[in-house]
């Protein structure tokens, strides 16, 4: 629906500096603003996941600058989008989801430098990410080549450990891990952006590993093979995956990109919705050269990404209708 809304916008003629766009989908906007630096722009917010509000705070900012980051990106600073029910959450309630997100800011080296609240029926709360990146060092989700090699951040298995922690059944351990990754800055697609071998860069959100992937596939006109069992899979996430929790946007996802997905023969039905699970703060998905891999997974490991892994590979040009394929 978003794909056909965007495709209808009357926008037709855009400034040249403004070098990201709606084009592919990316992960936030690039303007130009000299021949060294340009301006990355992104917003992001959602109602809260988890029940204590620092917590919220911490994995609503993360998320919100992951963005920055998917870009090759540098946040500078960033603004506060807060929508609260004044009448039913305490004062100290909201100044703790405040400082969460400050905290994350604080932990990005940024500062938080305004932004706009509202009294809202339910709690939101995010950012407008803003950052720099020289224009030449752009990290797109369409620059993938033939050949190249995929590699994961971090392990999947967020919404699933969501649900389960709103049906109480999540263990304090998966809670842990759910707020280890998910308030975890994706600070290496910076470090990335230094690197000519990586070619295409996003994160994964709320489309999942399938619809994220996707759109590099898309905007690069080209397939890929992913095998599922080099995926970084979070332990309690499958274990609630089997005994049936997930999440109702998994099965959304998969029936928006199921005519582009080839699942191996006999593939279980857990992992067709694990690899469409919707992330919060997901990892980052990265397309380079296979003699760039060790770089790669290096500077993932200096950031502590110990689950960061290749799960895949780039193959033949596909024109306008890419295949994903799993085995």
């Amino acid at each position: 629906m978003l794909s056909r809304i965007i495709a209808e916008s009357p926008l037709k003629t855009l400034p040249a500096d403004l070098l990201v766009g709606v084009e592919t989908g990316d992960d936030a906007a690039v303007y130009r603003l000299n021949d060294s630096q340009a301006v990355v722009a992104t917003t992001d917010f959602f109602m809260p996941i988890v029940d204590d509000p620092r917590d919220f705070g911490r994995i609503a900012a993360a998320n919100a600058l992951s963005d920055v980051y998917a870009m090759g990106g540098r946040p500078i600073f960033a603004l506060a989008i807060v929508g609260m029910p004044l009448a039913k959450l305490p004062e100290d309630v909201i100044h703790t989801i405040l400082e969460g997100g400050a905290s994350i800011c604080a932990e990005a080296g940024i500062p938080i430098a305004g932004g706009h609240s509202i009294d809202a029926p339910e709690p939101m709360y995010g950012l407008v990410g803003l950052g720099i990146v020289h224009p030449d060092k752009i990290k797109r989700n369409s620059g993938a080549r033939q050949g190249d090699v995929l590699i994961l951040g971090k392990p999947l298995g967020i919404g699933i450990l969501s649900a389960a922690l709103k049906k109480g059944l999540l263990s304090p351990a998966g809670y842990g891990e759910m707020v280890r990754w998910t308030s975890k800055l994706n600070v290496t697609g910076a470090t990335l952006a230094d690197m000519p071998g990586v070619h295409a860069v996003t994160d994964v959100t709320g489309f999942g590993l399938v619809g994220h992937l996707l759109e590099i596939c898309r905007g690069s006109q080209l397939d890929c093979a992913v095998e599922f069992g080099r995926l970084p899979l979070i332990e309690e996430a499958v274990a609630h995956l089997k005994a049936g929790i997930a999440t109702g946007a998994s099965a959304r996802n998969w029936a928006s990109y199921s005519e582009s997905i080839g699942l191996a023969p006999n593939m279980p039905e857990w992992q067709q919705k694990m690899v469409t699970d919707p992330q919060t703060s997901g990892g980052l998905l990265v397309a380079c050269a296979p003699d760039c891999v060790d770089a790669v997974l290096a500077a993932f490991r200096a950031d502590d990404f110990d689950r960061a892994v290749v799960i895949g590979r780039f193959g033949d040009a596909a024109g306008v209708s890419p295949r994903l394929t799993f085995t």
